[in-house]
């Protein structure tokens, strides 16, 4: 069983990144700039953008942090958002989801410029990764195909069974695994609550995603043996056995199906890291015109 180490992946990339960087410096240009609009205290949302301040410092890009009110009002985020769509000295920029209720999330996807929309949650970023064109993918099925890629893993011809269905991993993993690409021309199936027999299919599977939020839901009777397993799970499950009360544990049962898995990512360290990561390198293409 090999394991797919994205922390080790991510710091590569990250390294990548670093040395492209240096490069624009000695050519006299500006490094790439990415900002993040938080909006409320979520104590998640505010770990995470915070862990892309770093990684935005290790790389040499110029980071911008804007923190605004939990009862900051839709009008004034659209606002905020038209300034950074503006400003010439921005490349990219994220607005951290999830949002205070009050606030149509949708409608702040639809007002950031597709050409710094570099979550990849636009509506025309959605429809390019969809036609195959040059674009922003989302961060964490980003991260999933470099991976593959990395890590030589076959794809073509292959049966890969996704199991969820979410805009932001299910179903642009479909898209990218089924398009003509490196790793791509697989045979995809996306599995849901509503799928029956999923086992019968799961067992099928040389190649199975995880990313419906049940710890430990892919068990080792549900996969064939050399299977390779992605975790995209990521869940606080109480123990009383560890220091801090819980531990943390992703959409499969790591300990028995790595017995039978040729590939496994690790929770955490596997695909977690990759996404920030992959959001650095999607700022990249937006420095360089690519979206």
């Amino acid at each position: 069983m090999i394991l797919l180490d994205g922390k080790k992946t991510s710091a590569d990339i990250k390294q990548e990144i670093a040395k492209s960087v240096e490069e624009i410096k000695k050519q006299g240009r500006r490094a790439p700039h990415l900002a993040a609009v938080l909006v409320g205290i979520d104590g998640a949302s505010m770990t995470y953008v915070g862990a892309k301040v770093k990684a935005c410092q290790l790389v040499g890009f110029e980071s911008t942090l804007i923190k605004l009110p939990e009862d900051t009002s839709e009008k004034a985020l659209l606002q905020q958002i038209e300034a950074l769509n503006n400003n010439p000295d921005i490349d990219g920029f994220i607005v951290q989801l999830p949002l205070p209720k009050h606030i149509d999330e949708q409608k702040v996807i639809m007002s950031i410029d597709p050409n710094k929309d570099v979550d990849g949650f636009h509506p025309v970023n959605v429809g390019r990764l969809t036609l195959g064109l040059p674009t922003f993918i989302s961060a964490t099925p980003f991260g999933i195909m470099e991976l593959l890629e990395r890590y030589e893993i076959p794809t073509s011809g292959k049966h890969v069974v996704v199991i969820g269905r979410s805009h932001i991993v299910g179903r642009p993993m479909s898209i990218l695994l089924s398009q003509k690409r490196k790793a791509g021309n697989a045979t995809v199936t996306i599995a849901h609550s509503r799928t029956k027999d999923l086992k019968s299919l799961t067992q099928q599977a040389d190649i199975v995603i995880a990313a419906l939020g049940i710890p430990e839901f892919l068990t080792a009777d549900m996969v064939k043996d050399n299977a390779v397993i992605i975790d995209v799970g990521i869940t606080r499950v109480p123990d009383d056995s560890k220091k801090k009360g819980y531990r943390i544990t992703g959409d499969v049962d790591f300990k028995a199906v790595s017995n039978k898995a040729s590939h496994i990512t690790p929770v955490p360290g596997g695909v977690g890291p990759m996404t920030i990561a992959m959001l650095l390198k999607n700022n990249l293409l937006a420095y360089n015109g690519i979206g």
